[in-house]
Formats: C-alpha cells, structure tokens, sequence
C-alpha cells in the first residue's frame, strides 16, 4: 500500500481518474448544455408579443387570434 517514500499509491489513483473525468467533462460535454436551444413558437404566442409590444392594435390581435383559433 505504501512505497518506500510514503507515496500512497490509491490516493494517486484516484486523482489521476478525477483529472480525467474533469478533462473529459471539458472536452465532451455539450456544448450548449446551460441553454436549452430555442423552441419555435407558436403563433398565437407570437401574437401575443406583437400585441404587448404595441406593434399591432387591439382590433388586429382579435382578429387575427380568432383565425388562428378557425384554422384548428
């Protein structure tokens, strides 16, 4: 278990496989793991924005929810 200079040979190991697992975690890991890609949204969500934006009035954001919801 020991060597004549007291070196533990396990402990040695056992670094040797954590370094390893962390060069592996850097080099093979996804690239975009933190951030989900983005979904496509749905047009009513996207809807929904123009109209919080102010980019469409309210007439228009009826309208246009009711053809959506016609067209399913």
């Amino acid at each position: 278990m020991f060597f004549k200079d007291g070196f533990f040979w396990g402990m040695h190991l056992i670094w040797w496989a954590i370094w390893l697992v962390a060069l592996g975690w850097i080099f093979f890991a996804p690239s975009n793991w933190p951030f989900p890609e983005e979904e496509e949204d749905d047009t009513l969500v996207t809807l929904k924005r123009r109209f919080a934006k102010g980019e469409i009035n309210k007439q228009e954001y009826e309208d246009s929810k009711q053809l959506l919801k016609s067209d399913n």
